[in-house]
């Protein structure tokens, strides 16, 4: 009812043309149905490939002699009587010059005689000399009680049609799945419980993954933003005991809907580090440890060649990401995307901003976890506290955590581990990164499928032997990093 109140306030509030953006036809028209049993107004509807009807009284047919839209406007501004008209997918007429100045003179004729035009398309562009006549209005998403019905009722139908019984085994599985169908139409809701039946007969914790996934490909545009389909186990990334420590204490408040008074919701983290050290599988980690999607924002891709082109898509990705709450985002070397360098048009700027007033304003549930290289390239009013949690410093693994690496890395690999001296090999590979050790265990690996022979301790020992890590072709920028990071930042390990 709160949709239909607003409805009516809008059409009170007597602008000439209203402009609907959405795909649900269906509930445009049930909405203004309703309306017009309370309003003495006449209620018609035009598509092109039928022309003018009017709805409000059954059995009336449609005018097809109004099937062009300058014909159907004609009629409109010369008609004797008052009325809604629903133009549906009027958008590709809407460059016109006749259309516009058409639509204009019935605009400006309201007084005398109050005709509403009302634009309904997936998108439409509202030329400018129409703007000051337009109110837009949007269809309200469902909330959590209206998602909820709405799987419940999709699981009966289901139940009905079939003849299956048990479609929801578990209450809790309604609740999880409708607060992670929050943001979409209602329409698109119902389909996604359907697949989700559809797959078992029910309606199940694995179904999730796969609803997450069809959620963001409803979303998805081309704006830099990446859905990550497999997040890593926690298990996945070596040490950071610190950071592990950190997430664990906050999962229970990110994720409730409600947190307690006095505890705020965790903003993010800020990950900066020696490259190859683990960063990006952390954040990956992260969405894997708390159970929440994880969407990637590139920050070299995000940029467009054309001016306000690159705000633009960065506010999309925005816009999906608190669709897609609560879930994590991850700012991949943001500094690519803030760091003016030789950029003359103020992008960088303008996209810095739009994300420091995000940062500020937000009010959904979207984690970030901020990854960078060069710290030097940030500017402090985003990484100061209030603008994110802390800041962790991925340091090089020690020799207790490259043990640790070794083993995930040997055992991904289907490896025998109990033929391998750890202790040694993590003694061998100081100053070696995560990535480096990855790497070794998988040259060791070529060299063994070479040889005809299982992997043995010799092989890994001569490729770390005969590889020099960045910690030392690039020892002094290294260390550089390290000394800067021991005072004013937070260590992951």
């Amino acid at each position: 009812m709160h949709e239909l109140n607003d409805l009516k306030v809008l059409i009170k509030s007597k602008m000439p043309i209203v402009v609907i953006e959405t795909h649900e036809e269906a509930r445009v028209l049930e909405l203004f149905t309703q309306l017009v049993i309370e309003f003495p107004l006449q209620l018609f509807k035009w598509a092109v490939t039928e022309g003018l009807q009017r709805i409000d009284v059954n059995d009336m047919p449609p005018q097809a002699f109004n099937k062009e839209p300058l014909e159907a406007l004609r009629h409109i501004r010369g008609g004797s009587k008052s009325g809604i008209y629903l133009f549906m997918d009027f958008h590709p007429y809407m460059e016109d010059p006749f259309n516009i100045r058409t639509i204009k003179e019935i605009a400006l004729q309201y007084d005398e005689k109050p005709n509403t035009l009302v634009f309904v398309s997936h998108n439409l562009k509202i030329p400018a000399e129409l703007e000051k006549f337009v109110a837009h209005f949007e269809l309200r998403l469902p909330n959590s009680k209206k998602l909820r019905n709405i799987i419940v009722q999709e699981a009966i139908r289901w139940q009905g049609k079939n003849n299956s019984k048990h479609v929801v085994q578990d209450n809790q599985v309604v609740d999880l799945l409708a607060r992670n169908l929050a943001g979409l139409p209602e329409q698109d809701v119902r389909r996604l419980a359907r697949t989700a039946i559809a797959e078992d007969d029910a309606l199940t914790v694995s179904d999730l993954p796969e609803i997450m996934s069809a959620k963001y490909r409803l979303l998805s545009r081309d704006n830099g933003l990446s859905f990550e389909y497999d997040t890593a186990k926690f298990s996945d990334v070596a040490g950071m005991k610190k950071l592990k420590n950190w997430l664990n204490h906050r999962k229970q408040i990110f994720i409730a809907e409600n947190p307690p008074k006095g505890l705020d919701r965790p903003k993010g983290v800020l990950l900066i580090g020696v490259q190859g050290s683990g960063k990006s599988l952390t954040a990956k980690a992260i969405a894997g440890v708390w159970g929440l999607p994880l969407l990637r924002l590139d920050m070299g891709s995000l940029f467009n060649k054309f001016i306000g082109e690159t705000e633009k898509n960065l506010r999309e990705a925005i816009k999906t990401a608190e669709v897609m709450s609560p879930c994590i985002l991850w700012i991949d070397e943001i500094e690519k995307g803030i760091s003016s360098g030789d950029d003359t048009t103020g992008t960088s700027d303008r996209v810095l901003g739009t994300i420091l007033t995000w940062m500020a304003e937000r009010k959904k549930p979207v984690f970030l976890a901020i990854t960078a290289n060069n710290i030097e390239a940030l500017p402090p009013e985003l990484i100061r506290k209030g603008r994110l949690d802390e800041i962790f410093f991925v340091d090089l693994p020690d020799r207790e955590t490259r043990q640790e690496i070794f083993r995930i890395h040997l055992d991904k690999r289907d490896v025998t581990i109990d033929k391998f001296d750890l202790n040694r090999l993590a003694q061998i590979s100081e100053g070696f990164s995560g990535a480096e050790i990855e790497q070794a265990v998988v040259s060791a690996l070529y060299a063994a499928h070479a040889e005809k022979s299982p992997l043995k301790q010799i092989q890994l020992l001569e490729e770390l032997l005969n590889t020099k890590p960045l910690s030392v072709v690039m020892a002094e920028k290294v260390e550089k990093l390290r000394d800067w990071a021991r005072t004013r930042t937070v260590s992951a390990n």
